[in-house]
């Protein structure tokens, strides 16, 4: 690529890219999931430090395959699989499963669906939130996902808008967020 990397690049550009030795683009692909890779490992009640190595574990794995991945559109569910797998046997390395009876492990397998479907909800999300223009991503942002929750009055200096404007310029982002999700057929 001539100049930059755009962060709304397919996943097939960023992979050509990072094959092609692009160091942005390989920094743009881990940035696009990183907080799903990141938040599997979490919902399986994993410790920050044990997710942050399965984290890196699941992109050396990334970069390691890149050559050999055929369906660049389905890095997603690939990046899923594999981070799930990994929980797994973190887990079984931590609480070893072999003395569980067989209604145990069916909860704990419908646990782990249950798990991954969230976090396939929470990319999309994520996802659809990086196609709002960047005022309502930044509002977004600040209003649902910092924490600890920021007060409209700092929401408002962050923005530079009049603190009434908030809730209705809020209105209108979650319209655009929604269109988007629709979209995609969320």
């Amino acid at each position: 690529m001539s100049r930059a990397l755009a962060s709304d690049c397919s996943n097939a550009r960023l992979v050509e890219e990072c094959l092609n030795g692009n160091e942005q683009a390989w920094h743009l692909l881990v940035d696009r999931y990183k907080g799903l890779i990141y938040s599997i490992p979490i919902r399986y009640g994993t410790p920050p430090q044990d997710a942050a190595d399965i984290f890196q574990a699941v992109c050396l794995d990334l970069f390691n395959e890149l050559p050999r991945l055929r369906d660049a559109d389905a890095l997603r569910g690939w990046l899923i699989r594999v981070t799930a797998h990994k929980c797994y046997h973190w887990k079984r390395g931590a609480d070893p499963v072999e003395g569980l009876d067989e209604e145990k492990q069916a909860s704990n397998g419908q646990m782990a669906s249950d798990v991954l479907a969230g976090v396939e909800r929470e990319q999309m999300i994520r996802e659809s939130i990086q196609g709002l223009p960047p005022r309502c991503r930044e509002m977004i942002e600040l209003l649902f996902f910092h924490q600890p929750p920021l007060p409209y009055k700092e929401v408002a200096a962050r923005l530079n808008l009049a603190i009434g404007s908030i809730g209705f310029i809020r209105g209108r982002c979650l319209k655009r967020l929604k269109s988007v999700q629709e979209k995609k057929g969320f």
